[in-house]
């Protein structure tokens, strides 16, 4: 013999009680009854009227007891129609720090489903996080930098973006089950979910890891699950059901609400359907003329459940879709669920208690889809019971719902644990505008908290049982922003540059908050930095303080006749390189620089570039000397100063001539160019003669004239 199950599905409609018998992993339906509630006890899957409940609880288990012996332990399950379904994402900033790591990404998750929380409770006004339980999650994409990306593992970036959809299952849907059996003097061996209970019975393990949808569709709701990658990865549920294909005949042909769902119901196995309408007419319709008034419901129908599958299964159609529940049994319904979700109508089927593996029943109970539910309730809560953990987080003692395997981040989500608790806070940055351009320096990165389970590293994702100890130490903050102006500057701004044989290291000239700074000038935020690097020859010069060697560098000038007259071949010759140039020229970093730079020139140079005669003069042979005679033509005045041949002019000067009155040449003047002189003893007489002909001291002479003098004694007498 063996052991005795006793389960209850707690509907809107009705209450489904069933006696299961186990032996070896075998089960045999004994029982089941149904009753309907007499009053509106239930609301989308939650308790309303606990005594209504209890009442109609008491009156199955009396039943049963009358058949099968005395009950006092239930198998119950939260309706899928309660689970309440969030979708949510989280951005943020990745630049400048290192690449994700699995643990990165799980706790960018446990970010995401706690924003889903948040969602939720903002739709309830006094709700908390503690009043939900998350029963999973599952990630619809992820993105880096606006595009979709397979996985952000080991990915570097400006942007990282997750999306999840999450389930949760307000605590007060437990609490009020328990307090319904509690006065129906039952005790809960077991919890389970709806949509778990009909996967696990039509579903098995094996089969999870293929992406499958099971549908149940009761009366007033439809509850989805979807399994993939071997778990259960999403639940949701659309308030449409079988009822809407009821109401549809209802106003079709004005019947009362109790004859529509008997004519609904004889769409499955009669042609030709009687009914009576509110005014007590039998009328007789062929079954196709009813599937056509209904068929805009049903395509309604299917419409809200492929729809909700696509948002749940990330907007892609599963491989395969189940459909379980009364409502499955609606005609034609298969068939555009397929249309909706592009599915041939071999990858969608109706399921009822014949699909579920080592199951017999009595022969009186059928083998409908109605069932499946309520059986997978006996089946699920005894071969994989959903129990209560307990657990401290921080010294905080946690009660976890266990509906899979738990992890340290569903700890964090009972425990309130903010996901930006898992990291330390980032160092404040610094805003500065350079050269007009507005640059952001980030703070340190914080460092992620460290996790301990039982004392030992742990992560987000570690499996925790009953009775651990987990403990968050929080990471430690990241560091403020530092730069100096030589962060900010580019490197090149810098330059090693040789001048006239002296190495230089020439730094831009700087100004920071309107006064001037050096490179290593440590910056504040909201500073504002203006920089002029050295970029031509010229800036060298004046960034390494040589204007005195800048100003000879000027091209060489004079003014003339207030006209400025410039004279390149007397300016300073400058070369980069070994190369002549000009103080325009790029410089790079390493360049040579060098001028040579000519002398001042002389007032005679200055008059031969003039063409202006200083001095006029003529050679003559005189007494057997050869003389060269001069006397000034002109007169050069630099900065109206009279100034000698030999003397320099200086750049820029103004240059004006003086020009002389011009006389002939006489004889008489090469006395002042030369030292003969008439002997102090000479008695007698002398002769002038030009070329050897006769002259006088007032004779003109010309160059090349042979002068001479000849003296002639006169005898001495005795």
């Amino acid at each position: 013999m063996g052991s005795k199950l006793f389960a209850l599905d707690i509907g809107t409609r009705s209450v489904v009680g069933i006696i299961l018998e186990e032996n070896q992993d075998h089960f045999h339906v004994q029982d089941i009854l149904v009753k309907e509630h007499k009053e509106r006890a239930m609301v989308d899957g939650q308790i309303h009227n606990v005594l209504y409940v209890a009442e109609l609880i008491k009156e199955i288990k009396q039943e049963l007891e009358d058949k099968h012996g005395t009950l006092t332990k239930v198998s119950v399950a939260a309706a899928g129609r309660s689970l309440k379904t969030e979708q949510a994402s989280v951005t943020v900033n990745i630049r400048n720090r290192p690449i994700f790591t699995e643990e990165d990404i799980s706790r960018l998750e446990l970010q995401a489903v706690q924003q889903a929380q948040q969602q939720l409770l903002q739709q309830k006004e006094d709700a908390k996080t503690s009043h939900y339980y998350c029963v999973g999650y599952s990630v619809l994409y992820y993105r880096l930098d606006g595009e979709e990306i397979g996985s952000l593992l080991d990915q570097q970036g400006d942007e990282a973006q997750i999306e999840v959809i999450a389930t949760f299952l307000p605590r007060v849907v437990v609490e009020s089950l328990i307090a319904a059996l509690k006065r129906a003097d039952l005790e809960m061996e077991a919890l389970t979910l709806e949509p778990i209970a009909a996967i696990n019975v039509l579903i098995p393990p094996t089969m999870r890891r293929l992406n499958v949808a099971l549908v149940d569709i009761g009366a007033g709701t439809s509850d989805i699950a979807i399994t993939d990658k071997s778990t259960i990865v999403a639940y949701g549920m659309v308030p449409t059901a079988g009822d809407e294909i009821t109401e549809a005949l209802s106003d079709h042909y004005l019947l009362d609400f109790p004859v529509a769902e008997t004519a609904k119901r004889q769409l499955q196995k009669d042609e030709e359907i009687l009914i009576q309408d509110i005014l007590g007419f039998d009328q007789h319709f062929p079954k196709t003329e009813v599937l056509e008034a209904i068929e805009p419901a049903v395509k309604q129908l299917a419409k809200a459940i492929g729809e909700e599958i696509l948002r749940l299964n990330n907007q892609h159609a599963p491989k395969a879709v189940m459909l379980v529940g009364g409502g499955s049994l609606t005609p034609n319904l298969s068939e555009k669920l397929g249309e909706v979700l592009g599915l041939p109508a071999n990858r969608i089927a109706v399921r009822g208690v014949d699909a579920i593996q080592n199951l017999t029943r009595e022969e009186h109970i059928k083998a409908s889809p109605e069932l499946v539910t309520p059986i997978g309730i006996a089946i699920a809560a005894k071969k994989m019971p959903i129990q209560y953990m307990s657990l401290t987080v921080n010294e905080q003692v946690v009660r976890l719902f266990e509906l899979k395997e738990m992890t340290v981040g569903d700890a964090f989500l009972a425990a309130n644990i903010r996901a930006k608790q898992l990291y330390g806070k980032p160092g404040h940055g610094l805003s500065v505008s350079v050269n007009g351009q507005d640059i952001f320096i980030p703070g340190g990165h914080g460092q992620p908290a460290q996790i301990l389970v039982n004392g030992q590293p742990a992560s987000t994702k570690s499996v925790i049982q009953s009775g651990a100890t987990i403990q968050l130490i929080e990471g430690q903050d990241g560091q403020t922003a530092t730069a100096t102006v030589r962060d900010l500057i580019d490197g090149a701004a810098v330059k090693k540059v040789t001048l006239q044989d002296t190495m230089y290291v020439v730094e831009p000239k700087i100004v920071l908050n309107g006064k001037p700074a050096s490179l290593d000038t440590a910056l504040k935020d909201r500073d504002t930095i203006l920089f002029e690097p050295a970029e031509a020859i010229e800036d060298i010069f004046k960034l390494t303080n040589n204007m005195d060697l800048l100003k000879r560098l000027e091209s060489y000038f004079i003014h003339v006749d207030g006209k400025p007259l410039y004279l390149q071949e007397l300016s300073a010759s400058l070369s980069i390189n070994g190369k002549p140039c000009k103080l325009q020229y790029a410089v790079q970093d390493g360049d040579i620089i060098s001028f040579q730079q000519a002398a001042l020139p002389s007032v005679q140079i200055i008059a031969n570039h003039m063409n202006i005669l200083l001095e006029d003069k003529i050679i003559v042979h005189f007494q057997n000397e050869i003389l060269e005679l001069t006397k000034m033509a002109n007169e050069i005045l630099i900065n109206q100063v009279v100034m000698s041949p030999l003397s320099t002019v200086p750049n820029g000067a103004t240059v004006s001539v003086k020009e002389k009155e011009q006389s002939r040449w006489i004889y008489q003047d090469v006395f002042r160019f030369s030292n003969w002189q008439l002997p102090t003893t000479f008695k007698g007489n002398f002769t002038i003669l030009r070329n050897n002909q006769p002259a006088s001291f007032d004779t003109e002479i010309f160059g090349g004239d042979k002068l001479e003098i000849l003296l002639v004694e006169t005898p001495i007498s005795i």
